[in-house]
């Protein structure tokens, strides 16, 4: 796990160029607190700076920017090749590698250049299994490529800066290097403000800055030497990948089915387990941590680190129920229980670690507990994924269902039943649902009830399955009123709505989750507040092999009569008693709404003040009336207000 920056463009004295990357890799030195290094081509066309968190490899051996043993390729990598062994071994079968020239040492990064010299660099991409981010230079053919992993656990930002003096293509694993560009302005978009604004994140192919975009996942752009290219290409697509489910042909039922997942998911894990330095892994006490705590287990020969943060607030606190899993599962557990005060502490932090707005309130207990894992660790194993690709979020289950019967409603009727429930405060419909909990179905147990029904409620209106869908994930809806020049339509879900239209409604949900709110939300989360603290966190559930593999099984055997993953239920019963772990899905979050009202009110008043009607970006007027309507309590609107503060303690940061 690293961070990387660079450019390429007009070219320069050597010397000039290999300094002015180092100093855009330095900005990312959190992500690489071990070693440093630069590179230039000789006419200072290309340029690499690098920071490195040393994982395997740790001698000298694994220092990067690093050269191919031909010396055609320079390559910068951030993340790991899970299978490099494997990798390693093909390329001294065909001829290549140590029996042409000697291995330097066994980093992933060597192998993977090996690669690019045996097969080239698509290929060799093709047969990675890892997270990767990376920039590599063809000296032969004077040509730029850079690629990302097939979920976007990595990130990767590039554009042409074209400012004055300065025509550079820039790229980089962060925004942050971006800025110690001399010629970078950094001009906020106003679409993808307006996008932020909506999701709590900037999706793809988007970022904050006008001409800068990110790559999307499993995806590479190659740049000629002339500055041309045809944009982004993909390189594995899932659809493609399980056209064919032959092994999955042959299954049964749900155990035969969970058989061959446990075995796909140990090959996973033992995969991820390796490393140079001490590691451990998240555990909430959940389905997906549970199982992934287990699986290490299994392959471990000593007691596995495992980690958890608690929060004194009711409702928020899963630290009981991991010290329970991690009991049974006999693991080394540490556990942290952390006051509002110590949450509410991270908060200034967050513009540092978030150098693109981002604006998941859960990003305070993920910072959380990385910063405990780290005092320990330097790897941490999370069950990141599993709710996209097994099908474990609430809104699969109460939104097909939801949306399956109000659509036979008049659009009117439903619209006036949207505006009754809203009437009714949150807290009311909490503790309405709490007298009635031990009538309700398993699949109506859920946390925090009254915010789910003001939720839905805003979405009874709805014309289409499209925006029903962009509704559940919409926090400021449509948010075009708030921005000037900000008006927008969904575009960056169009192509992703048509490719899955044949789809039923839950698979659909899942598969336009897999490709923008896991990459965009999920796993930026988890990067960004990781790489503050120099740990790396891995997931094993986004192992490709693993996904295609699930991805082919019926949709029963994940979702079916109100029981979410079904198929890693399975497994994770056979190692982890069911009433350990069955219980109404929490979550990861912290109570903003009662902080708005509370201890953050004076920071949040701040904030709006720099909100003035002459603002010539984002308009006051709206906000000011979710502001004054949730601290009178008749409605939360934690989550957009929310979106709001984080834009501007961003703005204060990064563009004032």
């Amino acid at each position: 796990m690293c961070g990387f920056a660079g450019f390429f463009g007009q070219p320069g004295p050597r010397e000039d160029a290999e300094k002015l990357a180092r100093k855009m890799a330095e900005t990312l030195h959190l992500r690489g607190p071990d070693d440093a290094g630069s590179w230039a081509e000789e006419d200072g066309s290309v340029a690499f700076g690098f920071r490195r968190l040393a994982i395997l490899d740790l001698s000298p051996a694994g220092h990067q920017p690093m050269i191919s043993p031909s010396g055609r390729f320079v390559l910068v990598l951030n993340g790991e090749i899970y299978n490099h062994g494997a990798l390693r071994t093909e390329i001294e079968r065909s001829g290549s590698g140590a029996k042409a020239t000697p291995w330097r040492g066994h980093s992933d990064t060597e192998v993977l250049l090996a690669g690019f010299d045996a097969w080239g660099i698509e290929a060799t991409v093709r047969k990675a299994v890892g997270m990767f981010a990376f920039a590599v230079w063809d000296r032969r053919l004077r040509r730029l490529t850079l690629g990302r992993d097939r979920f976007g656990e990595k990130p990767l930002y590039y554009g042409w800066l074209e400012s004055g003096r300065f025509r550079s293509f820039l790229f980089g694993s962060d925004l942050a290097a971006f800025h110690a560009h001399p010629g970078f302005e950094g001009n906020i978009d106003p679409v993808s403000l307006s996008l932020f604004f909506r999701m709590g994140y900037v999706p793809w192919p988007r970022s904050i800055f006008r001409g800068i975009q990110k790559l999307e996942p499993a995806h590479l752009l190659d740049l000629a030497g002339d500055g041309e290219s045809t944009g982004p290409q993909p390189y594995w697509r899932l659809e493609e990948a399980t056209d064919e489910p032959r092994e999955v042909s042959a299954i049964r039922d749900l155990d035969e089915a969970a058989d061959l997942l446990e075995k796909k998911l140990g090959v996973a894990v033992r995969g991820q387990m390796v490393a140079d330095v001490p590691i451990g892994a998240f555990l909430s006490g959940g389905v997906d941590s549970s199982t992934i705590a287990a699986l290490m287990q299994i392959h471990s020969s000593r007691p596995v680190r495992t980690f958890t943060v608690g929060f004194a607030e009711e409702g928020f606190n899963e630290a009981e129920h991991a010290r329970a899993v991690a009991r049974h599962l006999g693991t080394d557990h540490t556990e942290i229980l952390v006051s509002p005060r110590e949450a509410r502490e991270v908060i200034p932090l967050l513009p540092d670690v978030y150098s693109e707005p981002f604006a998941d309130s859960s990003q305070i207990p993920t910072y959380l507990v990385n910063r405990l894992a780290r005092r320990h660790v330097t790897v941490s194993l999370s069950g990141d994924g599993g709710d996209e690709v097994f099908g474990g979020y609430n809104r699969y289950l109460w939104g097909a269902r939801t949306w399956g019967q109000i659509r036979r409603v008049p659009r009117p009727l439903r619209q006036g039943l949207g505006r009754l429930l809203v009437r009714i405060p949150v807290e009311r419909w909490d503790r309405c649902f709490e007298t009635l909990e031990t009538f309700l179905p398993a699949s109506w147990k859920l946390a925090r009830w009254g915010d789910k029904v003001h939720k839905g409620a805003r979405l009874l209106g709805k014309s289409d399955f499209e925006s029903f869908y962009l509704g559940l994930l919409s926090s400021w809806d449509p948010p075009g009123h708030l921005v000037a020049g900000g008006e927008i339509t969904p575009e960056f879900l169009n192509s992703d709505f048509a490719r899955t239209a044949g789809k039923p409604l839950l698979a659909r949900m899942m598969a336009l989750d897999t490709a923008h709110y896991l990459p965009d939300d999920i796993l930026v989360k988890v990067d960004r507040a990781s790489m503050a603290v120099s740990l790396e966190s891995r997931a094993p559930f986004l192992d490709h092999r693993v996904v295609e593999f699930v991805a082919t099984l019926p949709l029963a055997m994940k979702i079916d009569r109100g029981v979410t993953k079904r198929v890693l239920r399975a497994v994770l019963g056979r190692h982890v008693p069911p009433r350990l772990i069955e219980r109404p899905k929490m979550g990861f979050g912290v109570p903003v709404d009662q902080w708005l009202r509370g201890p953050l009110r004076g920071w949040a008043e701040d904030l709006f003040q720099s909100l003035k009607n002459e603002d010539c970006l984002v308009r006051a007027g709206p906000i000011r009336q979710k502001w004054n309507e949730h601290l009178a309590g008749t409605r939360n609107w934690a989550h957009p207000l929310w979106n709001v503060l984080m834009f501007l303690a961003w703005r204060t940061r990064w563009a004032p």
